[in-house]
């Protein structure tokens, strides 16, 4: 007899990163543009700690990540007891599927959300609920609408990873306000950083005041530590002393940790990453537009590039001339959105190779 997983398992599609390669017969340049992660790399600083690193790499690390959640809080004004560590963001969102959901449990997400909250909820045979978002913004009264007895986690990516939307703080308690106490509210603010809007809040005011609420928040995207797997949660004591059960016990390496700490205090590294971001979003967004192709509006360091439906002119067919001209931007069919492109925010020179590239595309 052949052992057989739980169910829901079977129907999880594997989690697929963004290309590195474009072509078999690849160009001399590529320029990634496809996994939101930052064109000025790691600060210095960061990348010395974790070199320093490596002279510890016959211990263990610190199980409890002390150092690096008292870095956290100092840096974000939090309790560092509050604070939980992990591989990587989406370690701690599966970590909370892990030990919420039960079979036939409910896990609400949008329709266009991480793929990581649908494998999560299938992972532990749970329901995975997707609501719709015909304008490519979470509608509140939609996720309120599909909230069941049964409803347990409600994952909400804010900013939005692919759309580049974001809910206003106030919206987001409105949703948090219409939940049972038995719905545990998750705040992915991956992209936080990048956000200069004045009507955005992070989370970390719900998690503070509520007893149903966990922000999680990555060292992947503006502190560019994307290859050493480093994220973490704000949580109220009982989601931490949860996820202290059911975490790994040295699930954050030694140069993780170390790198994590020097990467908080660059602020001046982080500052410039924003202010790069900052200038180049809005100009690649204003020159796509100029070639007749709809570019969403954007919160993070990526946004959605939609293409017509006539032949020569779709997405995959963008996709592959970009290709060509070794340009790798991320396809969006997994996430529903088969007509789109995501585009990273890159370095200048890359930047302006798109916006010529999609020009010659448009123009053919």
């Amino acid at each position: 007899m052949t052992v057989k997983p739980r169910p829901g398992v079977m129907d999880i599609d594997p989690y697929v990163g963004g290309r590195t390669h474009a072509l078999p017969h690849r160009p001399e340049r590529l320029f990634k543009l496809s996994s939101n992660e930052s064109p000025l790399g790691p600060s210095a600083k960061a990348m010395a700690a974790c070199a320093a690193a490596a002279a510890e790499m016959g211990v263990y690390p610190d199980g409890g990540v002390q150092r690096l959640c008292e870095a956290i809080a100092d840096h974000h004004g939090l309790a560092a007891e509050r604070i939980v560590c992990g591989n990587g963001s989406d370690e701690i969102l599966t970590l909370l599927a892990n030990a919420y959901l039960q079979p036939k449990d409910e896990a609400l997400f949008s329709a266009h959300g991480f793929l990581v909250y649908r494998i999560a909820a299938l992972a532990n045979s749970a329901v995975p609920v997707e609501v719709p978002e015909p304008d490519l913004i979470l509608d509140v009264d939609a996720m309120l609408a599909r909230v069941t007895p049964r409803t347990r986690l409600v994952y909400v990516a804010n900013p939005n990873n692919p759309t580049g939307s974001y809910l206003t703080a106030a919206e987001m308690k409105r949703l948090h306000a219409g939940l049972p106490a038995s719905a545990l509210l998750v705040v992915d603010a991956a992209y936080a950083e990048y956000v200069n809007r004045n009507d955005y809040e992070a989370g970390i005011e719900l998690v503070s005041t509520s007893d149903n609420v966990v922000m999680t928040r990555t060292f992947s995207k503006i502190y560019a530590l994307a290859g050493l797997r480093v994220g973490w949660a704000y949580c109220p004591a009982p989601v931490v002393d949860v996820l202290d059960r059911v975490r790994g016990p040295f699930n954050v390496n030694i140069a993780a940790q170390r790198a994590a700490v020097a990467a908080l205090a660059d602020r001046e590294h982080t500052d410039r990453a924003a202010q790069h971001n900052a200038h180049w979003l809005p100009w690649l967004i204003e020159h796509i537009r100029a070639l007749g192709l709809r570019a969403d509006d954007s919160v993070g360091n990526f946004l959605l590039i939609h293409f017509p439906t006539t032949k020569g002119k779709r997405a995959e067919d963008a996709d592959d001339f970009l290709k060509s001209r070794g340009l790798i931007l991320r396809r969006m069919e997994v996430y529903g959105l088969p007509r789109c492109l995501r585009l990273t925010v890159g370095a200048e020179e890359a930047n302006r190779l798109v916006v010529e590239a999609l020009k010659e595309f448009m123009a053919r």
